[in-house]
């Protein structure tokens, strides 16, 4: 995978309704090309529904608008890679690793063989995400961090200049959290791309994050860590005082709390 121009987005007054209620309302925020934006809110805030919004999943009023790195707009969509927080498969199938990244980029179903360059293309991915030692495991056998492992693998077989990721962390413990974040951090310096990333850990926010949107229906606030992580900005984003308490109940970083 070569490095790609980074790409940088902007959320114009984007509005999501479902069945006739609100989700988002007037969403205005910056994603900047070429380092970790993170969004974060309560649960129900619209941080997936913004997510599937930009992917082109679900109608939305308003415009998301592309640009290169140095500001100049783009007319065509950047190579997006998307990580879901969740893939429903059928555990019982007998598909390896590998044969499920190779899905991805040949026509030809499966069970009719796979192509060598496929192939070696997935094997280079799992290397990657350092998890070619799960080439041949089969795919319902993951852990729930080793299976977060090969989606983030599928999602970079497109070379994105946009990588997307739901709760990347999900249903994994917290030495696996950081080890999913710190190869993050690798992977964009190596290759990159822009990473925008809905998160509801605000200690993994405060380590990797570089931009941060918070969201509840609207957004909150935004900036670096330092200056949205706020006291008043968590208040009116989780309804709660959050001066010195995240909503898992740990304690915020000093770093993060609103200076005086």
């Amino acid at each position: 995978m070569t490095q790609r121009e980074p790409a940088a987005l902007f959320f114009e007054d984007v509005s999501v309704a479902l069945n006739g209620i609100s989700i988002l309302d007037k969403v205005r925020a910056l994603v900047p090309g070429g380092q970790s934006t993170a969004i974060v809110g309560p649960n129900g805030a619209g941080k997936t529904t913004l997510l599937l919004a930009l992917l082109g999943r679900i109608p939305y009023k308003g415009f998301i608008r592309f640009y290169r790195s140095d500001g100049v707009p783009v007319d065509c969509r950047p190579r997006v890679g998307y990580v879901p927080q969740r893939l429903a498969i059928d555990r019982g199938m007998p598909l390896t690793v590998q044969e499920f990244l190779v899905i991805g980029c040949q026509r030809l179903p499966v069970w009719l063989g796979c192509r060598a360059r496929h192939r070696e293309r997935a094997y280079s991915m799992l290397q990657t995400v350092d998890a070619a030692h799960l080439a041949q495991h089969t795919i319902g056998n993951l852990s729930g961090g080793e299976l977060q492992r090969i989606l983030l693998a599928l999602a970079l077989q497109r070379n994105p200049e946009l990588l997307v990721l739901d709760e990347p962390s999900a249903g994994v413990d917290v030495r696996g959290e950081k080890m999913v974040c710190e190869l993050l951090d690798q992977l964009r310096a190596r290759y990159g791309f822009t990473q925008l990333m809905v998160t509801h850990d605000l200690a993994t926010v405060g380590a990797h994050a570089e931009h941060v949107i918070c969201l509840n229906h609207r957004v909150t606030g935004e900036g670096t860590p330092r200056h949205a992580l706020t006291t008043k900005v968590l208040t009116e984003t989780y309804g709660i005082h959050m001066g010195t308490l995240d909503p898992c109940g740990l304690s915020l970083n000093p770093c993060l709390h609103e200076r005086t």
